[in-house]
Parts: C-alpha cells; sequence; structure tokens
C-alpha cells in the first residue's frame, strides 16, 4: 500500500529512543522527510542507518529540551523558517512514579510544563502551515493510563488525560481544512520506560524483574510486550493520505490489554 508520503515533511518530538525513534524510521521509509526532535541529536543522526536510500526519505536531527522553554522556542523557530512540517508526531518522556494522595501541586505544574504545555505550543506553531496547504496530520502519542489509570502514576495518569481533551476540541476545529488529529493509546509497547517502571515495581514489591514482567504479561491477551515497529507502523498510517478520514480518534495499540470498550 502506498502511503502517500513520498516527500511530506514530518517532525518527530521525543526521536533519539524507543517510540519516537522507531516512528522517525518508519516514516523515513514510507518516503516521508523526517526531522527528528531530542535533547541526543547523535543518536537521532544515528537513525539514518537504518533508512532504505532507495525509498527517498531522510531523518535529520534537531536539538530539543521539552523541559527548556528556550529549546521550545528555538524549535518552533527553525520549523517556522523551514515553512513548517505536514506531519508532527507529539511524543514526550513520562513523569516519576507517584501517588495521587501524597503528591503536592507543584510536581503537577512542573509535569505540564514539561509534558503538556510544549507539545501545545509546538502543534499551534505548525497549524497555520498546516490549514493554509489544505493538509496536515497531528498524532501525539499517551499512555493506556487515559483509559485505565495505572496505580502510582497520578501525574501521568492526569496530565496525559488533558492531551486527549485538547486533541479532541483541536480535531473538530481543524477537520474541514483536511487536518487531522489522533490520539494513539500505547499499551506495555517494550521500550526504555517500560523497562524503568517494570524495574521499579520489582524494587517496590521485593520482587525480580522477571516475576513482575511475568504478572505484566498475564494482563495482556496477546501474551506479549508490543514492538515499537508495530506501533511505528501503525503512526506512519495515520500520518499518511490513506487516513484523510480518521480524526477525532483515540487508537488502542495494546494487544487487547485494557478491558474496557
Amino acid at each position: 500500500m502506498n502511503l502517500g508520503l513520498d516527500g511530506k515533511r514530518a517532525l518527530v518530538l521525543g526521536a533519539s529512543k524507543g517510540l519516537g525513534a522507531a516512528i522517525a524510521v518508519a516514516l523515513a521509509n514510507e518516503g516521508a522527510r523526517v526531522i527528528g526532535a531530542a535533547r541526543s541529536v547523535e543518536a537521532i543522526a544515528a537513525l539514518i542507518g537504518q533508512v532504505e536510500p532507495a525509498l527517498g526519505g531522510t531523518i535529520e536531527a534537531l536539538p530539543l529540551d521539552l523541559a527548556d522553554p528556550a529549546s521550545v522556542e528555538a524549535l518552533i523557530a527553525t520549523i517556522a523558517a523551514r515553512d513548517g512540517c505536514d506531519i508532527l508526531v507529539n511524543n514526550s518522556g513520562g513523569p516519576p512514579p507517584g501517588e495521587a494522595a501524597t503528591l503536592p501541586a507543584q510536581d503537577y505544574a512542573k509535569a505540564f510544563a514539561t509534558m503538556v504545555a510544549p507539545l501545545m505550543a509546538i502543534t499551534q506553531s505548525v497549524l497555520p502551515g498546516m490549514r493554509g496547504r489544505k493538509w496536515g496530520r497531528i498524532v501525539t502519542l499517551t499512555s493506556s493510563g487515559v483509559e485505565a489509570p495505572i496505580p502510582r502514576l497520578a501525574i501521568s495518569n492526569a496530565l496525559r488525560q488533558s492531551l486527549v481533551g485538547w486533541s479532541k476540541t483541536l480535531a473538530s476545529e481543524v477537520a474541514a481544512d483536511n487536518v487531522t488529529v489522533n490520539v494513539v493509546v500505547q499499551g506495555r509497547i517494550q521500550t526504555d520506560r517500560v523497562d524503568e517502571l517494570d524495574a521499579a515495581a520489582a524494587r517496590r514489591l521485593g520482587k525480580s524483574i522477571e516475576e513482575v514482567r511475568t504478572q505484566s504479561l498475564a494482563t495482556i491477551p496477546a501474551g506479549r510486550y508490543g514492538k515499537a515497529e508495530e506501533l511505528a507502523s501503525y503512526v506512519a498510517f495515520l500520518a499518511s493520505e490513506r487516513a484523510a478520514y480518521t480524526t477525532g480518534s483515540l487508537i488502542r495499540i495494546d494487544g487487547g490489554m485494557i478491558k474496557s470498550i
């Protein structure tokens, strides 16, 4: 299937590793010209080795620290000078674990300034160009905690939900301009972040990491953690011409883990 991404300009946040890196490679292998943004530009630059030269896609690295407003503004200015982008993939790291009953309010405010506000600002900066060209794709990655809150991830559960509500509102505002806005809900995808959470759970429960993972796998009908490439392939589809009539959607990539309909 030709996804119609040849020559499309994509901006992928958090592209140095994990899901962001896999998405950057997937888009480039569909012919897109990808800018990967993260703190480690060296790691992003190394991804070009995973791109098939014959497919015409490229990956370029730009520095971005979502916790640094100056860095966010610098990225916005650079992308604006290049006449924006056609595809934006919003991907941010997760906050540390903590319980809702004890976390101070300032911890939520600090996390919002890092994992929510910058994504909104970057999105708003590229929207005028997308709307003017009558073509745009915005895909935001989020956690399964927005549908089934995860114990001891109070900040993540709360703040990621705000991105879901914002995305749904935005989708209605820009749909007539052929700009789609969707949210991908990731289940247990094998990444460094999941490894960190499994290790933290093992320490807290006094169990081995293997025991924690065995218990986790028992909750997933597919019987395994997902692969980053599997999620990346679906994001590439959502970013494509083929997905033009899908917007305002919350789409699960979770191996059946979330129990609700």
